[in-house]
């Protein structure tokens, strides 16, 4: 897989580095260039019938200047010198306007504060040795995307949905999306530092909805990789319409129990959007610098059991969630934010990096040339633990429930109280599974959840279905977790 350079963009290095020194020219300590050429395209089959489909390019670039706590960008839908240049000033006017004082929107609103003492000069500096590292990368396409046509996918998503209907006869309707993008990258900044990455991603999403007797389920099932096309397989188009058509038997007979607190019992897998909500979002650097997060003033300090570990990772091989570089172009990396209970570190792009001086983490992600970076996961996930199996842990509950996956929720970053609904599961009665539950919430507090994790089993699994964070940016995200037990979350039913 090649990677762009700047002939793919129409700019020299001579030419950066006067947009650069064009952005610093009223004062700023930063400025940085992010190239992007994205092309998309995706089909849509209801029923074995095309039913939408299409492909466009975005390309552009996104100029940032830093100058303490203000930050000014500009964009440009064009890489010609002139477009770049107004946007360069333009990001540098904004970021050097005098500062205004802010209007108090009630006693929660925050003031950031300024860059501690020292920092500013390490901002200046190269913050990581790895910055300058080449790693191997952790994704390429040997089937570019840009190079398919799309019709040649729809026997594929035709041969999906037969899978599908052979597998149940209680299927009704299937509605099967491909999607692909694949970005060339190149970023410049202040210190020197010339960075270029190709980012393929794929998808396939398969919505199928049950009729029996006068009942309808819904469900849904989804893969994403960063790979090219080569990631379309027979055994992938199987393991779609298993996962798709498995549990329906339970969800039809499915009831809402009796609510109330009580264990919970979380599967390996899909559940760790718990963890990517409830817990990763608080351990954001943005957040807590900023005091917003309930994790503000806790580094250091023991957050979770002995012997729990949670990291966030960008070393995946054709992971969703894996960068070989950040958007600020520092190198994928494997973050440790709990160590054996401890909060060791929060997700840092190079401004809070810059605010806490400690190297950053690589977690400086943008949705496009369009947006400014901000600290965003990438995939975040629970390493396995000792207790034993997943059975081993529901054997150990007299009463409870079992969460085999979660769908939406809701999550305050400052109180670290959450909200999630949960999509399939079971009553534990005496250790064993036992009535299918529906229409529940499980609700709790993020830090208490995670110190209340009594036993964690040894499955750990990622899953690779097409997770998307909205903070304040859509980003390509992906969570796993290992099967844990929650000694005690409030259980709404009946």
């Amino acid at each position: 897989m090649t990677t762009p350079d700047s002939t793919h963009f129409g700019i020299g290095l001579s030419q950066m580095q006067a947009l650069v020194a064009e952005g610093l020219k009223g004062g700023g300590q930063w400025c940085d260039l992010f190239f992007e050429d994205t092309s998309y395209s995706e089909l849509v089959l209801r029923d074995g019938e095309v039913s939408a489909g299409g492909s466009h390019v975005d390309y552009g670039c996104g100029v940032r200047v830093l100058n303490g706590e203000k930050t000014g960008y500009a964009y440009a839908e064009s890489t010609d010198y002139a477009s770049l240049l107004a946007a360069a000033r333009a990001a540098s006017t904004i970021g050097n306007r005098k500062a205004v004082a802010p209007k108090l929107q009630s006693v929660n609103t925050l003031r950031e504060a300024p860059l501690q003492a020292g920092a500013q000069r390490h901002f200046q500096q190269s913050l990581d040795n790895q910055t300058n590292t080449r790693h191997a990368p952790f994704y390429e396409q040997k089937q570019d995307w840009r190079d398919t046509d799309a019709a040649r996918f729809v026997p594929v998503l035709r041969k999906l949905e037969s899978l599908i209907r052979a597998k149940d006869s209680s299927v009704h309707k299937v509605i099967a999306m491909l999607s692909a993008q694949v970005s060339d990258i190149m970023m410049y900044n202040s210190l020197g530092e010339l960075t270029t990455d190709t980012r393929p991603i794929g998808s396939i999403t398969v919505t199928v909805i049950f009729v029996r007797a006068d009942r309808t389920e819904m469900n849904n099932a989804s893969r994403s990789f960063r790979a090219g096309a080569e990631m379309i397989t027979d055994s992938l188009l199987e393991e779609l319409a298993s996962a798709v058509t498995s549990g329906m038997d339970e969800r039809f007979e499915a009831r809402r129990p009796k609510g109330g607190k009580m264990p919970v019992v979380m599967a390996a897998g899909a559940s760790g959007i718990l963890l990517h909500e409830a817990m990763g979002h608080a351990f954001e650097a943005d957040f807590n610098r900023k005091g917003q997060s309930i994790f503000a003033d806790k580094m250091g300090s023991r957050v979770a059991a002995k012997g729990i570990n949670i990291l966030d990772d960008a070393t995946i091989p054709g992971n969703r969630g894996s960068i070989n570089t950040d958007d600020e172009g520092v190198p994928g990396q494997k973050t440790y934010m709990v160590e054996d209970g401890v909060l060791t570190s929060y997700l840092h792009d190079r401004i809070s990096a810059a605010f806490y001086g400690v190297s950053p983490t690589g977690n400086g992600r943008r949705e496009s040339f369009r947006y400014n970076p901000i600290p965003r996961m990438r995939c975040t996930y629970m390493e396995s633990g000792h207790d034993g199996s997943c059975e081993d842990l529901i054997a150990s509950v007299k009463k409870g429930i079992f969460v085999d996956q979660f769908s939406n929720g809701e999550v305050k970053i400052g109180e670290g109280d959450f909200t999630f609904y949960v999509k399939s599961g079971r009553l534990i009665e005496n250790g064993r599974l036992t009535m299918p539950v529906k229409d529940i919430n499980i609700v709790g507090n993020g830090p208490k959840a995670l110190a209340d994790i009594v036993a964690v089993a040894s499955d750990l699994k990622i899953d690779d279905s097409t997770w998307t964070c909205g903070k304040e940016q859509s980003a390509p995200v992906s969570c796993g977790i290992p099967s844990v037990l929650v000694k005690s979350l409030t259980v709404g039913g009946d």
